[in-house]
């Protein structure tokens, strides 16, 4: 038997892979209406420490403010809950 079959390999690193800071929108409740919440942003707030490939807003909590967010990607529930607040997702 060949030595690349007889020594396991386990699992699969995708060199491909996008990872993305992850952000929920109970995290963007403390910024103040009319902001405009963009990556830099972000980090000078402390809520991302390292952009890597963007940013991705996750829906988990409650939005109170009317705000407008600029990211890389964001899931369903977090569009619906921005929105529902009067606010604006916009993807970079």
């Amino acid at each position: 038997m060949p030595l690349t079959r007889r020594i396991p390999k386990r699992g699969f690193n995708n060199i491909f892979a996008k990872k993305y800071s992850i952000v929920n929108v109970s995290d963007l409740s403390k910024f103040v209406d009319g902001t405009v919440v963009d990556t830099e942003m972000l980090i000078a707030s402390g809520l991302v420490k390292k952009e890597y490939d963007g940013v991705k807003i996750l829906g988990n909590g409650d939005l109170t403010s009317k705000i407008t967010v600029k990211a890389a990607k964001f899931s369903k529930s977090a569009i619906e809950k921005i929105e529902k607040a009067g606010g604006k997702a916009e993807v970079i």
